[in-house]
């Protein structure tokens, strides 16, 4: 009789690549968070090879737990074990399918202009894109929002930075479930998802 999970008496692997994107943290001097403390943390919760980039929130790790269940212990232990405004924290943990879904979706030419346009990927935490949606006013002719699964895609046209509307989402009640990346660190992201697992580290400052 075989079990779900075993072969020939081997357990198989069921360890899941993840991507947990932590809003709040390092933002204008607050809500402190060392990266060697995080990956510290993350590995005393049995989470393996985990790796950080850059010091805005953003790490991978490898666990035989649910997206869910690392989510509620870390959304727990973060504000416990650094003293935070928890009301600023929140946790999103995607898989590497999540991740590569957001890249292949997105609008037609996103992010290919990077030295025209500035372009982030705005990641949704408990809230859908319709609602999300309803809180951007964009400027026409400088700013673009385009709704996808689980993401809001938003660009801005550089020269015109400073008419963008798109900051005036900071404030609203939606925006506590909304954690952005630029579109070059979310890229970066998912290439050092797909690339072979490496043991603990860090990339970039943090």
């Amino acid at each position: 009789m075989h079990h779900a999970g075993w072969g020939h008496g081997i357990l198989l692997d069921t360890m899941t690549r993840y991507l947990v994107l932590l809003r709040g943290i390092n933002v204008g001097g607050r809500n402190k968070v060392p990266m060697a403390a995080l990956r510290e943390l993350l590995e005393s919760h049995g989470h393996t090879k985990v790796s950080t980039y850059i010091a805005s929130g953003n790490v991978l790790l490898s666990s035989d737990r649910s997206a869910g269940a690392i989510k509620r212990d870390l959304e727990e232990a973060l504000p416990r074990t650094f003293k935070l405004d928890s009301e600023l924290i929140a946790v999103l943990v995607l898989t590497r399918a999540q991740l590569r879904a957001v890249v292949r979706k997105r609008p037609k030419g996103f992010g290919h202009l990077p030295e025209t346009y500035h372009s982030d990927a705005i990641f949704l935490m408990g809230i859908d894109a319709p609602t999300a949606m309803k809180v951007f006013d964009p400027r026409p002719g400088v700013d673009s929002v385009w709704p996808g699964n689980g993401v809001i895609y938003s660009q801005r046209l550089s020269a015109q930075r400073t008419k963008s509307r798109l900051g005036k989402i900071v404030g609203t009640p939606a925006y506590k479930s909304m954690t952005i990346r630029s579109w070059a660190t979310t890229m970066a992201l998912l290439e050092r998802m797909e690339a072979p697992e490496l043991t603990s580290s860090s990339t970039g400052r943090g």
